[in-house]
């Protein structure tokens, strides 16, 4: 699948916001813990993959019914769903000049993941989470994702790589009061 930037200036992949606060102490205090392990930016991504894939629960896997969606919350309070598990890790990766996109999946709802701009070229990661069943890995080579479309069921591949959250999906993490309040109001499709 080719992935389409929908945005054609590479620094808007760079850029903080609201979500990706990658300015926030708190991102800035755990970025520069992981850039003190990492001899390059290849080793720095995987690190950051490797930490918001290892240390942040999924929260529908571990029964936590806060709803984060700010990076530095995320990581401050140490929850978040697939979307908010990739604002974190486009915080890290974006804090240490690595331009990041977030991407989207389409299953029974919309999943959530990053791709990377390393060697030229923009790759798919999804720190969801690993479990039984899940076993996704830091590759810029063949993909290594939580999830695979079944695109015969009518799950998809989303192309589009964004700047920042797509509205559909920030306008129901923020509207949350609690997780199984968003596992009501999860979009479906993009």
């Amino acid at each position: 699948m080719e992935l389409i930037q929908k945005t054609p200036d590479l620094s808007a992949y760079l850029a903080a916001d609201e979500v990706i606060d990658h300015d926030h102490p708190r991102v800035r205090e755990v970025a520069g813990g992981l850039a003190r392990q990492a001899e390059d930016s290849y080793a720095y991504a995987r690190l950051a993959f490797e930490f918001v894939r290892d240390t942040i629960p999924h929260s529908q896997d571990s029964g936590d019914p806060r709803v984060t969606w700010r990076a530095s919350d995320v990581l401050e309070q140490r929850t978040g769903i697939c979307y908010a598990k990739a604002h974190a890790l486009a915080a890290l990766l974006r804090a240490e000049d690595i331009p990041t996109a977030l991407c989207y999946q389409r299953f029974d709802v919309v999943h959530g993941l990053v791709a990377v701009r390393l060697d030229g070229a923009w790759h798919r990661q999804d720190p969801r989470g690993n479990k039984p069943g899940v076993n996704a890995r830091f590759s810029l080579g063949r993909e290594q994702l939580a999830f695979t479309p079944d695109h015969a069921a009518g799950e998809e591949d989303y192309p589009e790589l964004y700047a920042a959250p797509h509205p559909a999906v920030l306008d129901v993490l923020k509207a949350a009061t609690d997780r199984p309040h968003l596992w009501e109001t999860l979009p479906a499709a993009l």
